[in-house]
């Protein structure tokens, strides 16, 4: 179960439901009421809409609830599992008639103590009671809606509580843990690992966690907005589609940080009225490498605007849509020794610090293998760094990151034979056949996890494999399959790429002991 569709009237609970399943999944959860109704309750138009759920849907995991049945073809082609709650019509209409009554209104203030930490940062009390920004321990008081205590006043605040470093902290949605100590919020993803092995009976040695240093993310999703003077662009404010500048953010690289003066530029020539900017910056040995989603066709006036702001700012490339407007020089990311340039927002490794964490662990899991096979390669993360010394066969469903890859591969100097594959392991997994060559394994799949290879794998009985996952739910499942086929789970290290997120990253070793 990774991606939940959950249907229902007014007042059958969609809402509730859906939290309280995130909460037990680790799954995001995407309310369509949040989509549909702008910040006051201002209904967006369905040109407006149908981007925002069209991106929602098109994620590997989604627990999604709500209407709009113009989208519903869409959402159940990629759903797996679907929820339709059926209630009385009296049960309904009594819960809708009591929401409406009291909307508006100031409920009586309600004194909670939190039990423990959500997959999504919130503080969670009896009830469920879910309350943004409270640690375990805590005792908060405030008015509670529909499950949630979205303003709480913290009455005795917890030991491990710390002054937020940075100012955007109550504002900006891009980091939800910067009340909480490191050390807390370190054994906390470690206990989200644990707690996700234990579902599935499983136990191992957890490694100290590693977490990336203050302004070190080397890539930032940055929104952006014409005003009637300009344009404003940063991140978007918790929980709402306003955004806030952060112009001194903590989490990024400063090239970042000090981009956003490009950014309101690109959405003053390319943004809409109306429309938001995606923009996607990304750090790399040459300068900036700039992706660009959202807005207006790119035509030659644009170009050559593009091109005069691209010297300006000494940006390296810009890719707009699904094209690449202009290139002043190679955008490139060493991989070991290879330096590859990626195609526009090809996926990479969040810091440099945490990328290497995680090959380290990769290569202390492959050894001394001759021969190993890298199962969703990217361009090459951990393939080329272990083409130093093994042979390696890479796999890659996307055919312009193969193809950045190779080319990185043939331009090095003293790496084994590399080959790369451009393959849909999701649909076509390597079979027994084709895997029964290599000594190690190295897979590193998205948050949905890799089901349908790793029964492959099982199947094939590769001597040893190295997971890398960013989500400890479909890792533990994943983990449970290869358990139950022979391999033991040796140990684990959390590496902590996201500072001060909920998100979760690891690599683990897994050695096949019943032969």
């Amino acid at each position: 179960m990774k991606r939940v569709m959950i249907l229902g009237q007014p007042g059958a609970g969609k809402s509730t439901l859906a939290r309280r399943l995130g909460a037990r999944t680790g799954l995001p959860v995407v309310h369509i009421d949040r989509i549909h109704w702008s910040p006051g309750w201002v209904e967006r138009a369905m040109p407006q809409k149908l981007p925002l759920i069209r991106s929602a849907e098109a994620q590997e995991s989604w627990i999604i609830e709500g209407g709009l049945s113009a989208t519903y073809d869409t959402r159940l082609a990629r759903a797996d599992t679907l929820i339709v709650l059926d209630l009385p019509v009296w049960l309904r209409l009594w819960r809708v008639l009591k929401r409406g009554a009291f909307r508006g209104k100031r409920r009586a203030m309600e004194q909670v103590t939190i039990e423990r930490l959500g997959h999504q940062g919130d503080g969670i009390a009896p009830g469920p009671v879910f309350v943004p920004g409270a640690l375990p321990g805590e005792v908060v008081e405030g008015e509670i809606a529909d499950g949630v205590m979205a303003s709480p006043r913290i009455l005795t605040p917890s030991e491990m509580r710390v002054r937020a470093p940075c100012r955007h902290a109550k504002s900006c949605g891009g980091c939800q843990l910067q009340h909480a100590r490191d050390d807390f919020v370190e054994d906390w993803k470690t206990g989200v690992v644990r707690q996700a092995l234990a579902a599935h009976a499983l136990e191992t040695e957890i490694r100290p966690c590693l977490t990336s240093k203050p302004q070190s993310r080397r890539r930032a999703a940055f929104s952006a907005r014409r005003t009637k003077k300009g344009a404003l662009a940063g991140f978007h404010m918790k929980g709402s589609d306003v955004i806030v500048s952060v112009p001194d953010c903590l989490l990024v690289d400063p090239k970042l940080a000090a981009a956003l003066p490009l950014v309101e530029a690109l959405a003053v020539l390319g943004a809409s009225r109306k429309g938001e900017l995606s923009v996607l910056a990304t750090v790399s040995l040459t300068g900036l490498d700039i992706a660009v989603s959202g807005g207006k066709p790119l035509d030659a006036a644009l170009q050559s605007e593009l091109a005069d702001l691209a010297r300006a700012h000494d940006v390296a490339r810009i890719a707009w849509g699904d094209e690449v407007a202009l290139t002043r020089r190679p955008t490139i990311q060493r991989m070991g020794v290879a330096e590859v340039v990626p195609p526009p927002g090809a996926f990479l490794q969040a810091t440099p610090d945490g990328e290497a964490a995680l090959l380290d662990g990769v290569r202390e899991i492959v050894g001394d293998a001759a021969h190993v096979v890298d199962l969703f390669a990217g361009c090459g993360t951990f393939a080329l760094p272990l083409a130093e010394r093994a042979r390696v066969h890479a796999v890659e469903g996307d055919k312009a990151m193969t193809a950045a890859l190779d080319k990185g591969w043939r331009m090095a100097q003293g790496l084994r034979h590399v080959t790369a594959e451009a393959r849909d392991l999701f649909r076509n997994p390597l079979l027994p056949e084709e895997l029964a060559r290599f000594d190690a394994a190295v897979i590193d799949p998205p948050r949905a996890g890799a089901e349908a290879q790793v029964t492959e794998l099982a199947r094939a009985r590769v001597p040893c494999i190295a997971y890398v996952s960013c989500n400890p739910v479909t890792f533990a499942r994943d983990a449970a399959a290869l358990d139950y086929a022979g391999y033991t789970l040796d140990w684990l290290r959390v590496v902590d790429q996201f500072r001060w997120s909920t998100h979760i990253e690891l690599v683990a070793c897994l050695t096949l002991t019943d032969r």
